[in-house]
């Protein structure tokens, strides 16, 4: 388990067309006359092409910079002349929006259908809650602007606001969890889009059957479940993390179970000491009836899973120490377990401690004891959105995880930016280490340092297609 030794490369970039050169794997997926986007299996997707861009939001929203949040598109491709760059920055056409997570309008949930194609990436906004829909197959390094839907008709027709997490449905729609109401109050709804017109057609779950909170969500249709999680109510997280809050019960401590087919919930699941569970991942194996969920403050992975009677439970099976500092606003620093993912062949579980500023890499062969293989310590700034190559080789992480929170406890984010790494992953013994040769330091940004979230790839990725 070697060191990544990031803070040594902070702010030294390589010059660009540094790296090995791949040669081209030609995909089931591509070979198919009449399939749809993505790829037949999570197998399938792993000999899919190597990633060459990488799009990404970027924030300016609390950084003092008094402009719009981007989609910014990195250049991966090795042999490019342009590797390891920003080659198109997409601005948005209002200021503060929070861009945030994104999605796709359509992906291998809908392999079996031919007419459909990934051509729109959905960005819906954390605080504006409005959603941008961006055309990247027109011109794929140079991303445009496709349509707007504005938050005045998500609040009128689904009283949701402040929204998270895209997936696409194996129906054609696009559908997008909410944190609350219009108003700030926790409400965890879901806001159902056209896949083709993008008209907001109204909640997915029933009339008054929203969860107290939410924040993300995974569908596994052969089980009928949809399972949501909670971070908190967006009056109490928006500006900050309070401590008292915590205190007073108003972070999120359950997970949210969901019957797929009837739009309903049916079960709500308590973690113990699993306060703040955010990023939730069924294994990839459409038949699978377990997976994993991030729970942030409690610097712990639970594993969740189906019992023969049809109800879930959970389990906690990996917990992070806090450590003990002096000056900090607890007495001991929780790891903040920020993002995880699971590798396409379900053999590994990576999670990020923004805190503590490490990555994890856990072999998940066995999901009820995961064992750690691989281990990167000192990411400057706090290792956050984590994403992994096809197949299984690279993993690409950026360092802000939302600007309030970047704000006050790495103030350092703010004036000098975050930055996008890529590491280098041993998927026969397990191990983590830093790729030299790749930086994207977006401290150097035209209009000052900006905050880059969440990585996509054009053909798709580990957290945003679910299969059938």
């Amino acid at each position: 388990m070697g060191g990544l030794g990031v803070q040594h490369v902070r702010r030294s970039l390589r010059p660009p067309g540094v790296g090995q050169p791949t040669s081209p794997i030609v995909s089931t997926a591509t070979k198919c006359g009449k399939c749809g986007p993505g790829y037949p299996s999570p197998l399938e997707a792993m000999k899919g092409p190597r990633e060459e861009l990488v799009y990404l939001p970027c924030i300016y929203r609390n950084t003092g910079t008094e402009a719009p949040d981007y989609l910014a598109t990195v250049d991966v491709n090795p042999k490019s002349p342009q590797y390891s760059q920003v080659i198109h920055r997409l601005p948005m056409p209002n200021l503060k929006d929070e861009l945030h997570h994104s999605g796709w309008n359509t992906c291998s949930s809908c392999f079996g259908d031919s007419t459909k194609s990934r051509t729109k990436l959905v960005l819906p906004s954390l605080i504006s809650s409005r959603v941008y829909v961006v055309d990247v197959a027109t011109e794929p390094r140079a991303p445009k602007l496709h349509k707007v839907v504005e938050p005045k008709e998500i609040h009128a027709k689904c009283d949701l606001s402040y929204l998270h997490t895209s997936h696409c449905l194996a129906s054609g729609e696009v559908m997008i969890s909410a944190l609350g109401d219009p108003k700030g109050n926790g409400k965890g709804g879901f806001v159902l889009l056209d896949g083709e017109t993008f008209e907001v057609k109204g909640t997915w779950e029933q009339p008054g059957g929203a969860a107290p909170m939410g924040y993300d969500f995974w569908y596994q249709p052969r089980h009928n479940v949809m399972i949501s999680t909670e971070w908190a109510a967006p009056n109490v997280l928006r500006d900050g993390f309070n401590p008292a809050d915590v205190e007073a019960g108003l972070y999120g401590q359950h997970l949210h179970v969901w019957d797929w087919q009837r739009h309903e919930k049916v079960q709500t699941l308590t973690l113990q000491d699993g306060l703040i569970p955010l990023e939730i991942r069924f294994l990839h194996n459409p038949a699978a009836d377990q997976g994993f969920v991030g729970c942030a403050l409690g610097s712990n992975i639970q594993r969740f899973y189906k019992n023969q009677g049809g109800t879930w439970s959970v389990e906690k099976v990996i917990q992070v120490p806090p450590k003990k500092v002096k000056g900090w606003i607890l007495p001991e620093m929780p790891s903040l377990i920020t993002d995880i993912l699971l590798s396409l062949d379900d053999r590994f579980l990576y999670f990020s401690n923004w805190l503590h500023g490490d990555l994890r890499q856990y072999d998940i062969s066995d999901p009820k004891r995961p064992r750690l293989v691989g281990q990167g310590k000192r990411v400057a700034g706090g290792p956050q959105m984590i994403q992994l190559s096809l197949d299984g080789t690279r993993l690409y992480v950026t360092t802000s995880l939302y600007s309030a929170w970047d704000k006050q406890f790495y103030p350092d984010l703010i004036r000098e930016g975050s930055v996008m790494l890529q590491i280098d992953v041993d998927t026969v013994r397990g191990g983590l280490k830093l790729n030299p040769n790749f930086l994207v330091d977006f401290g150097k940004e035209p209009l000052g340092p900006a905050l880059a979230h969440e990585l996509r790839y054009p053909g798709g990725d580990c957290s945003s297609d679910i299969w059938l």
